[in-house]
């Protein structure tokens, strides 16, 4: 896998992750983001074993700009950007439905209240009386419409990173995600692999020791002339 590397300094390292790719190990063994970014470090520095720390995450089929930490350090202030919001996370998804109704609109709020049924590995929309439910929100808006094709492309500002949120938030409220076979019905039904059309496509905080306002974008896959 070859890497794609956006900034690197003593303190961070941003990159894109591919679709498909496991941020750290899991029951696959498949090779991850976390370990490749450390066989990088080491090759090119040959001092020990490098540290990586993780701060957010993408689920695995989910592609886009992500940073990590080079340090403990910073590590723990990214984390706190995390934790208060302030680290931006901005999404473009393909949704199955025509939503020209909403082309001209401004970003527009969804709030739910999610929970986790760790079994399935599977979230759902639940009350806010769940006791095991957390708030989820997410703003959207309307990027194009492909009527030929009965699809929308939405920008996704994610407020909060509850487990598949984008996902079952977009199933509810606007349309399934084009390849999603969790929770877009048509894909569950058709089975198979299907590239799910979800990316994170720009990432904003601030430097963890010098406080610069950093921001990185990415560009998504040719959804349009995939999914004709």
């Amino acid at each position: 896998m070859e890497l794609n590397i956006l900034y690197e300094d003593s303190q961070i390292i941003v990159c894109e992750k591919p679709q498909g790719v496991p941020v750290q190990s899991d029951r696959t063994t498949d090779y991850d983001m976390v370990n490749q970014l450390k066989n990088y470090i080491y090759e090119k520095e040959g001092a020990g074993l490098p540290y990586i720390g993780l701060v957010h995450r993408l689920d695995r089929p989910v592609g886009g700009v992500m940073v990590f930490a080079k340090t403990p350090a910073a590590a723990k202030e990214l984390s706190r950007q995390v934790q208060e919001r302030s680290m931006k996370k901005f999404y473009h998804t393909m949704i199955n439905g025509d939503l020209s109704e909403q082309l001209k609109d401004g970003p527009e709020l969804l709030s739910d209240y999610l929970v986790k049924d760790g079994r399935s590995n599977l979230s759902r929309i639940t009350s806010e009386k769940d006791k095991n439910a957390k708030k989820a929100q997410l703003k959207y808006k309307i990027l194009k419409i492909l009527k030929e094709k009965e699809l929308s492309l939405v920008e996704i500002e994610l407020l909060t990173g509850r487990h598949h949120q984008i996902r079952v938030q977009m199933a509810e409220h606007l349309g399934g995600i084009v390849g999603d076979t969790k929770y877009n019905k048509k894909y569950r039904e058709v089975g198979g692999f299907h590239r799910i059309c979800l990316y994170a496509v720009r990432l904003e905080f601030h430097h963890p020791k010098t406080k610069k306002a950093m921001s990185f974008s990415v560009n998504p896959p040719d959804w349009e002339n995939e999914n004709g």
